[in-house]
């Protein structure tokens, strides 16, 4: 049944295929709200203990079949409009989501909860922890340094084993190898905020990061009598960075004059990288037709916009700051698709382009 669900979607134009998700997100949160309001009555009654579950935690997953994060977000939302009925209005209407009210809810008083939602509106989750940080804030945490014992890998035996293989085992003499299990894998680095301008950072290093931080400790003893690491980390951070924008971006304080390029040359020269990034503010360029533009900041690249294959110059005017995603969309819009088998700058292809010097603008690109 809901394989034609595949197929109607397979037939879709993208434009219809972006309205019919669009619509379908807009009934999606529509009965999300529902089930919040109802669970608030459901939770005022305590009417799930009829049906055999002693909370309402254990209604939304061992009857409603919610995951455990789903039911705690939808639980967590459903007392938060019982308080402040407004918020039900904000979530049908998308100017919060269920993490915005769940991180915000423990901190919503009759006085401030107009006010704070509002300045929520529209906030991704790092900015509504920062807000959370402000209506809470958190002392510094202590600075620490200890020896993490060394993983070791956990070895079991299966359990289950089918009566063929039982009886196989029991002729031949086999037993069920035992099956080793990788540790788990280490817990990502934490960056919380713990007033506005105050983050907690945890992270874990390798035994020569830590002689190395221990040796800072000794040679910075008169600047940084405590050896605070964060202050420590505060300054390398910092070189790095003008090492790094230096070289990717040709960030420095006194710019020598460029060298002139050679010509069709793809090297992007410093002048130009500097001036490039500061025009497009360190951020993806690209240009969706309605006017969104893309917010990303990592994996940046540098992109012709007119192309390099059909004499595409290296000018300030005819280069653009591209996330990687981006970069290939628009030069798939143009090449069409990337096949390995095939180059994709080869000039007979571009003939056209050099004879009327017109370049079909990519599908959303602007400048």
């Amino acid at each position: 049944m809901y394989e034609s669900i595949l197929a109607a979607a397979s037939r879709l134009s993208d434009d219809a295929l972006h309205a019919r998700i669009k619509a379908l997100a807009g009934r999606e949160r529509v009965a999300s709200v529902e089930l919040i309001g109802h669970l608030s009555e459901l939770d005022v009654r305590n009417a799930y203990l009829g049906q055999g579950v002693s909370s309402l935690y254990r209604y939304c997953t061992e009857i409603l079949h919610l995951s455990e994060h789903a039911a705690y977000n939808r639980i967590a939302a459903a007392r938060a409009v019982r308080r402040f009925p407004v918020t039900l209005d904000l979530l049908a209407d998308g100017s919060v989501n269920l993490t915005t009210v769940t991180l915000l809810a423990p901190h919503l008083t009759p006085e401030n909860h107009h006010a704070v939602l509002k300045e929520a509106t529209h906030r991704n989750k790092e900015e509504v922890e920062v807000i959370k940080a402000r209506l809470a804030p958190r002392p510094d945490v202590p600075a620490t340094i200890r020896r993490l014992p060394a993983p070791v890998p956990v070895t079991t035996k299966l359990l289950l084993v089918t009566a063929t293989q039982k009886d196989a085992a029991s002729t031949t003499g086999t037993t069920t190898p035992p099956v080793v299990q990788s540790p788990p894998p280490p817990q990502r680095p934490v960056i919380g905020p713990l007033t506005p301008e105050r983050y907690r950072l945890q992270l874990t290093v390798g035994k020569a990061t830590r002689d190395t931080l221990r040796r800072l400790q000794e040679l910075l003893a008169r600047d940084i009598p405590d050896g605070d690491p964060a202050a420590i980390v505060d300054r390398a951070l910092t070189l790095l960075l003008k090492d790094v924008e230096k070289k990717k971006l040709g960030a420095v304080a006194k710019p020598r004059v460029s060298r002139p390029t050679k010509p069709r040359s793809r090297h992007v020269p410093a002048h130009i990288r500097r001036a490039v990034n500061r025009r497009d503010d360190g951020r993806c360029a690209f240009l969706a037709i309605d006017g969104r533009r893309c917010t990303e900041r990592k994996f940046l690249e540098w992109h012709h916009v007119k192309p390099y294959a059909p004499d595409g110059e290296m000018s300030v005017e005819n280069i653009s700051l591209r996330c990687r995603a981006h970069n290939a969309y628009e030069a798939e819009s143009i090449f069409g698709r990337f096949d390995p088998s095939l180059v994709r700058e080869a000039g007979e292809k571009y003939v056209a382009f050099r004879s009327d010097e017109q370049v079909p603008e990519p599908v959303g690109a602007r400048s």
